[in-house]
């Protein structure tokens, strides 16, 4: 059975709605915590399908947190490879940071739920599944398009909100894996951040994942299951 290695760096940050298409396609899903214990290198850089989680760090803090070097290595060999490669928000910007392109503070933080715009190439793609979807976004940080990258959406604040490169990798900086259904803990774990962005109610980012929630979760396993389909991995 083939499998998906995902590098999760904060428990509320999961696979969300993402781990039903995932196991449907065949693959059986491993969880390596960050942080917690070495990357095994080689293990990470065969897996079937590497996925890289978010967390509320910075990409480019390895001074702080050694073990994200550890994840560009490979991340880097992988991408080189073609390896099917996915990554969510932190996990993206390690993409294009392995890729060699700039990951640095946005203009503001961009957080609650609202659609990309996509383009010509998204909408011919997985991210077709997304279109007018109120999707959560979640960052201070933002991306440059790596070379050799495709741009897929953006937003006014982030004008590269993901991006494929080839078939075999694609990265989201929202999470279309949030389908609102376990949102309460990312209220509690982003309480010091919420308390701190001026105009941020946990009351209002409650009702957003309750109304929003539900389409999300189901246009982002859509758009998975296409982009899984197109590696062949049809479930």
């Amino acid at each position: 059975m083939p499998d998906a290695l995902a590098i999760r760096h904060v428990q509320f940050e999961d696979l969300g709605a993402f781990a039903a298409p995932i196991a449907a396609a065949g693959y059986a899903i491993r969880i390596h915590e960050a942080g917690l214990e070495p990357l095994p290198q080689r293990d990470a850089e065969e897996a079937d399908l590497l996925v890289v989680l978010g967390g509320p760090i910075g990409a480019a803090e390895s001074d702080l947190y050694p073990f994200l070097a550890d994840t560009v290595a490979v991340l880097r060999n992988r991408l080189a490879a073609g390896r099917p490669t996915l990554g969510l928000c932190l996990g993206a910007q390690l993409m294009a940071l392995a890729l060699g392109a700039r990951v640095a503070p946005a203009p503001a933080k961009e957080i609650g739920w609202a659609p990309v715009t996509l383009t010509e190439a998204g909408r011919a793609g997985p991210l077709r599944h997304l279109d007018g979807v109120p999707v959560l976004h979640w960052h201070g940080d933002r991306f440059d398009l790596p070379p050799g990258a495709e741009g897929l959406a953006a937003t006014p604040l982030c004008p590269h909100q993901a991006f494929a490169l080839g078939r075999h990798a694609l990265a989201f900086q929202f999470h279309p894996e949030a389908d609102g259904g376990a949102f309460e803990r990312w209220l509690i774990g982003h309480a010091v951040e919420i308390a701190g962005v001026p105009g941020l109610s946990v009351p209002a980012l409650r009702e957003e994942a309750r109304r929003y929630g539900p389409a999300a979760g189901e246009a982002g396993r859509r758009c998975l299951a296409a982009w899984l389909a197109d590696l062949g991995r049809r479930p």
